[in-house]
């Protein structure tokens, strides 16, 4: 057991899911509190998607790279591991904002009738589904930064 403290374990499902929750919870609470619903900005949804690419983009390049492919030259272990905490980082934000900005739709569902509500649910739904690739391009870039197993088995492996 001593030997796994001083490794970093990946992202699993539990961490994400009680994020996303809470963060449902919150948009609930956040709109069912407000008088007047507001407008909701667009801009986070371009945002959002912004940086579900570049980093879906950088897993690519990154997997390649770890994993010694031809005409790749190989990554620094310090870098490797700037990658996997921006990846945590934007995990556990994306699964945060997907909460909270499905709560925000879940909450003026049933008020689709009025145009403010009408806007406000689709600028939360595809916030949330811009959260949701974000979510995934993190996992993905997180992902992309294991190193392989040896075939050996003998010595531990390491990037190169």
């Amino acid at each position: 057991m001593a030997e796994d403290e001083g490794r970093l374990r990946p992202t699993g499902w539990r961490v994400p899911a009680l994020l996303a929750v809470l963060g449902a919870l919150l948009g609930v609470l956040f709109t069912n509190a407000l008088p007047a619903l507001p407008v909701l900005p667009w801009s986070a949804i371009p945002t959002l998607l912004l940086l579900a690419l570049a980093e879906a983009f950088t897993a690519g390049r990154t997997r390649r790279r770890i994993r010694h492919e031809p005409g790749t030259e190989p990554i620094q272990p310090l870098s490797a591991a700037r990658l996997v905490a921006l990846a945590k980082a934007s995990a556990l934000f994306a699964s945060l904002a997907l909460g909270f900005f499905a709560g925000m739709a879940l909450a003026v569902s049933d008020m689709l009738v009025l145009p403010t509500q009408r806007e406000v649910f689709l600028t939360a739904l595809v916030t949330a589904l811009a959260a949701g690739l974000l979510l995934a391009a993190a996992l993905y870039l997180e992902y992309a930064c294991r190193v392989p197993e040896d075939d050996d088995g003998d010595e531990p492996p390491t990037v190169r």
